[in-house]
């Protein structure tokens, strides 16, 4: 069976999609029992679907049969309460390939991929090329491909990848736009009058996200901060600008002490302060001290983090 993208067809992703984190232990291996109880929590927080093993899950940093029992775990924690999306790129395309053909197996609803990035394809075509070879293991899931340039280093048109990867790419549903080049992504959002969804993945910047045409958006805050940003999307869909504006400004701060004190880990970090502790992340992200999480905790509680945070008891 493969999927062709239609028009009409609903979509599969709107509203917040959390980048779910990958726990472990101190000593680096998988904390899997973690799990279940934090997508129980994302969800809880407001997340309208989950996007595992990307950057944020340090799927990267993961063995191939790692990312099969994350992708596995967390599809049946997930217990079909929101659509799953299982990032699949690897530096191996067959690798990839079969990271696909497990995420269908294991019930995902979508595959994303980022681009080889040690090798990187020399041309729109031939990243095209690859991503049919990925695609091809799962033919019945829709793919959405993963654009953040500043780390895979591959920055070609999105625009003509879509009108190219239409024509190639059978499963092609969207783009997971996590570049803050907003022109280029708003004229994804128009191209073909809208057929393919564009979730966008910088945070800090949604309400432009919003007003530039995107409906969906994949992040790391969003784990712990859904609802700040559900608030966003409220006074943008109301008129309410001014509104939308000093929200999203709150958001901007929030990334920045979380960032700013912790680095990477600090993201992770913070699932702690509100009851969903991640554990440690894995080399070469470092993990936060316990004075980084303390002074963290003190910043985000001076903006108000915690009355617009859900807060696990």
């Amino acid at each position: 069976m493969t999927l062709r993208v239609d028009s009409s067809s609903p979509r599969l992703l709107r509203g917040l999609v959390a980048a779910t984190f990958t726990p472990f232990k101190a000593d680096g291996s998988l904390d899997v029992d973690r799990i279940p109880a934090v997508v129980d929590g994302v969800i809880a927080q407001g997340a309208a679907g989950l996007y595992v093993c990307g950057s944020t899950g340090e799927g990267p940093l993961l063995t191939t049969a790692e990312r099969e029992i994350v992708a596995a775990v967390s599809i049946k924690a997930a217990a079909g309460r929101v659509p799953v999306v299982v990032q699949v790129g690897h530096n191996s395309i067959e690798e990839a390939r079969g990271l696909a053909a497990h995420a269908q197996a294991c019930g995902a609803s979508a595959i994303s991929a980022t681009p080889p990035g040690y090798f990187k394809p020399d041309g729109l075509d031939n990243l095209i090329a690859c991503l049919g070879v990925i695609t091809a293991g799962a033919p019945a899931l829709p793919f959405y491909y993963y654009h953040i340039p500043i780390l895979s280093g591959v920055a070609f048109n999105m625009v003509e990848f879509l009108r190219l990867g239409e024509q190639q790419l059978p499963t092609l549903r969207g783009i997971k736009f996590s570049d803050p080049n907003l022109h280029e992504m708003m004229a994804c959002t128009e191209y073909g009058g809208g057929r393919h969804e564009i979730l966008f993945g910088v945070d800090e910047m949604l309400l432009g996200g919003l007003a530039f045409g995107v409906r969906g958006a994949v992040g790391s805050t969003y784990n712990f901060a859904a609802p700040l940003y559900r608030l966003i999307m409220a006074a943008f869909d109301r008129g309410d600008v001014a509104e939308a504006r000093r929200l999203q400004s709150l958001s901007a701060e929030m990334v920045r002490i979380i960032v700013g004190i912790g680095g990477r880990g600090g993201l992770k970090a913070t699932m702690a302060l509100i009851g969903l502790d991640c554990g440690f992340s894995r080399l070469p992200t470092r993990t936060c001290t316990a004075e980084q999480r303390e002074k963290i905790r003190a910043e985000l509680d001076r903006i108000g983090f915690f009355q617009w945070a859900v807060v696990k008891k």
